[in-house]
């Protein structure tokens, strides 16, 4: 059962786990903000760029529909019913995803906190929320017949699981500068 519900929140959160990576090896471009500021610090800063999101947004679609084609025999060898992503779920999943990282960056830039720093729970958690809250407004009946009670408990815990270790993993690799 525990290993049933696992695998169906990681194969459902795939979409919105992905897009933010994507959006860091996309890298550069103009910054959303333009650069702007409020009350002396960035809006968002250099790191939230218009190519990033888009790309972002791109390879979590893309993602969701390669799954789609995965999802049967996929199934058949972890012996889970694996959902696949209708086209609206898919959008609002990795868009979700790059929203709530641009939120997280809006609430780092006007606590103080510098590209980078870390602001634990909110970085763990932020493109979940926001994510989430995307395909249940975009997509309700696909929500709600994928993430179950259940799957969002899984979700919940095991999100800030992944994103430490992967984090950690990357640091060590030298693809990041810090390890949160």
């Amino acid at each position: 059962m525990i290993g049933s519900l696992v695998a169906t929140a990681f194969w459902a959160m795939l979409p919105a786990y992905v897009p933010n990576n994507a959006a860091v090896l996309a890298g550069g471009g103009r910054p959303i903000d333009g650069g702007r500021e409020w009350r002396g610090a960035r809006l968002l800063g250099d790191g939230k760029t218009w190519r990033g999101t888009a790309v972002g947004t791109l390879t979590g679609v893309v993602l969701a529909l390669a799954l789609n084609r995965l999802a049967e025999p996929a199934s058949a060898a972890l012996g889970v019913d694996l959902p696949t992503f209708a086209l609206p779920a898919a959008v609002a999943l990795a868009f979700g995803a790059m929203c709530g990282d641009i939120g997280a960056s809006f609430l780092k830039r006007r606590s103080g906190r510098e590209r980078g720093a870390a602001f634990p729970g909110l970085d763990q958690l932020d493109f979940v929320v926001v994510a989430l809250a995307a395909v249940f407004v975009v997509d309700t009946d696909w929500a709600l017949a994928v993430f179950t009670p259940s799957v969002l408990a899984v979700v919940l815990v095991m999100t800030p699981i992944l994103h430490v270790v992967t984090n950690v993993g990357a640091y060590a690799l030298g693809l990041k500068n810090e390890p949160w």
